[in-house]
């Protein structure tokens, strides 16, 4: 009884630690999608979506069905609270599982982008990024903004566009074609729809679309 006293004492404040540790250490943001066909998987979803925050301390930033027939959760918090709650969401999973992402240390735009409306002011040329799956355009604008000196203006996740993604980034043109560079190079082609660069956008194409 003394020792299992002893070992509850010992999980709290390991946990307290973390807690403490997260505001210091940058944020991973981790992805969980699962298939949605009806109703029962509905309910599965946010059963374990309730899983995944009882695990670790995490932060969920996005839980909703998204086309075609999906359910879609993204989380962040710090590496060692999102790997504690990323398997036990994958585990609770099973063959329900459609893709995962565990991203550590995400840019922070990024991670800007999941919380809160992006800032669309856009100078310079633009480049445009187009993915199959909302893991790999995650993985696309964390990897252009780390490897060029590029700011997001548009972040689309699946809804509405066919379980896909896209965003757009703007700067210097030899820095926007740095960024598409990276992302033709880095991620797969399978994974990959289409990049575009905009050198000179006309005046009335940056004000009502980008």
């Amino acid at each position: 009884r003394i020792a299992d006293l002893k070992h509850k004492i010992q999980e709290v404040q390991g946990r307290k630690e973390r807690e403490v540790k997260s505001r210091r250490e940058e944020f991973t943001v981790s992805l969980v999608g699962y298939t949605n066909a009806g109703k029962s998987q509905l309910m599965n979803a946010l059963t374990k979506a309730d899983v995944l925050v009882k695990k670790a301390a995490v932060q969920i930033v996005r839980a909703e069905a998204v086309s075609p027939g999906k359910y879609l959760l993204i989380f962040l918090g710090n590496v060692a609270d999102v790997e504690e709650s990323f398997a036990a969401g994958v585990d609770a999973a099973g063959s329900t599982l459609i893709d995962r992402l565990m991203l550590p240390h995400v840019a922070e735009p990024v991670r800007d982008a999941l919380t809160k409306p992006v800032n669309r002011e856009s100078k310079g040329s633009i480049g445009i990024i187009e993915l199959h799956t909302v893991a790999a355009t995650l993985r696309a604008a964390d990897l252009c903004l780390k490897k060029a000196e590029v700011r997001m203006t548009q972040f689309e996740l699946a809804k509405g566009i066919g379980g896909k993604g896209w965003f757009m980034v703007c700067g210097e043109q030899h820095d926007v074609e740095a960024a598409l560079e990276a992302v033709t190079l880095t991620i797969e082609a399978n994974l990959l729809v289409a990049t575009e660069l905009i050198q000179q956008p006309h005046s009335e194409i940056r004000g009502s679309i980008v």
